[in-house]
């Protein structure tokens, strides 16, 4: 039996799809014709392509145990829509939170830069920078080392297509995060295991 957990990606395209099918078969209000719940923006999905996103799908090795299934991908129609809806979404929240405080500004575009910051924050919480003065720092060695990773992926899949400034505070932080891994398993591997106690004889 395999250990590999097993999770469920939800399409939640195809939840508005089979909605909005479910919806058409009551002629009173076409769906074209219903507002989205709220007032709020909504995902336009074409009736032409929903019941193949609706069909279930097939495993193409019978007897192999199922991987995730990933739903279809969105046409580029949709994800227009969708991050023009996002956008104004985005919009309307600015706005209600400059006019509780007027003084604030507009908050600054994310860029790659503020990516691998947040990775860099994330690692230096996992190597016990937000531990409380006075108390003893914990650190996940196992989480660092997953962050490092997944920082090693995004510099492996963005080679090439990064400016030189953003190529150079990758780096460094890789350079910096990987030296203090170094660092902290040598410190762990100093401090040795101490093998347990021999039996007492009766």
């Amino acid at each position: 039996m395999s250990d590999k957990p097993k999770f469920e990606v939800i399409d939640r395209r195809k939840m508005k799809a089979e909605e909005e099918h479910e919806n058409q078969q009551q002629p009173a209000t076409p769906a074209e014709a219903r507002p989205a719940p709220g007032g709020g923006p909504h995902l336009v999905v074409n009736e032409s392509n929903s019941e193949a996103r609706r069909a279930p799908a097939v495993n193409p090795e019978p007897g192999a145990e199922a991987e995730a299934e990933l739903p279809p991908a969105p046409t580029a129609q949709e994800s227009r829509e969708q991050k023009v809806a996002y956008d104004a979404s985005s919009k309307r929240l600015e706005d209600m939170v400059r006019a509780q405080n007027p003084a604030a500004g507009v908050p600054p575009q994310i860029s790659f830069e503020h990516l691998v910051q947040q990775f860099h924050f994330w690692a230096m919480i996992q190597m016990g920078a937000g531990a409380e003065e006075g108390k003893q720092r914990r650190v996940d060695v196992i989480g660092l080392r997953q962050t490092i990773d997944m920082l090693g992926v995004l510099a492996d899949k963005t080679r090439g297509n990064l400016t030189e400034d953003e190529d150079r505070l990758l780096q460094a932080v890789l350079f910096d995060l990987r030296m203090t891994f170094l660092e902290v398993t040598r410190a762990i591997v100093s401090q040795g295991v101490q093998p347990p106690p021999p039996p007492k004889k009766a």
